[in-house]
This record gives C-alpha cells, sequence and structure tokens, in this order.
C-alpha cells in the first residue's frame, strides 16, 4: 500500500523528466532513482526510489516509494512522489528520507 507525497506538474516529457530526477538523486548520494521499464510506455514512467546504504562492498537499498511521471499534453508532465508503507521502527526515518527528496526534485524544477 502507498500513500501521496507530492505533486506537481512540469515542463518536459517523462523521460526527459525522469533524466533530471536521476540526476538530483545522484547529487543526494544516500537515495537512487531508477526507471523501472516494464512498468513505463510512451506516456508513463515509473521510477523506483531507494534509499542507498553502504558498508564498505556492501549495498544496502530500502524501497521507500514511486515516482510516477505522466504525459498531461502541451510538452508538461505530472510529477506524483508516493511512499512505500515502511515499517514503524525505521519508517518515520526513511519516509523523512522520501520526503526530503521530493521536495528537493521539486524545487530543481522550479522556475528561477
Amino acid at each position: 500500500m502507498s500513500r501521496d507525497v507530492l505533486s506537481f506538474i512540469v515542463a518536459g516529457s517523462p523521460r526527459t523528466v525522469s533524466r533530471e530526477i536521476e540526476e538530483c538523486a545522484t547529487a543526494s548520494r544516500g537515495v537512487s532513482a531508477l526507471v523501472v521499464p516494464w512498468e513505463s510506455d510512451a506516456a508513463r514512467v515509473n521510477m523506483a526510489v531507494t534509499a542507498v546504504k553502504s558498508d564498505g562492498w556492501a549495498v544496502e537499498h530500502t524501497n521507500l516509494g514511486t515516482v510516477s511521471l505522466t504525459d498531461v499534453g502541451d510538452g508538461r508532465t505530472r510529477v506524483a512522489v508516493s511512499a512505500e508503507d515502511l515499517a514503524q521502527a525505521a519508517g518515520d526515518t526513511l519516509a523523512a528520507i522520501l520526503q526530503t527528496f521530493a521536495v528537493q526534485i521539486q524545487r530543481r524544477f522550479e522556475p528561477v
């Protein structure tokens, strides 16, 4: 089960927006955002968002939620971030990580 975190409209196609979101995740270093090809098509791109924890060579990914990018026409895309229901013990911390990432991507697309 998932819950909505944030939704907004940006300029660009879903594919273009997905590349920007991947760059934002790379810059944050603690989060990964990857396109899920089998859940995507020409009008919609789904991205899995995970928290990344490294310990030497070991890398652990914890699913945080999904970014859904939907073409709404006129060269615009709806960005919807939804959170996974997370275990209570780590849920607040993980939910905060996703919320922070969602705000970061929203700010990246806001006009300067």
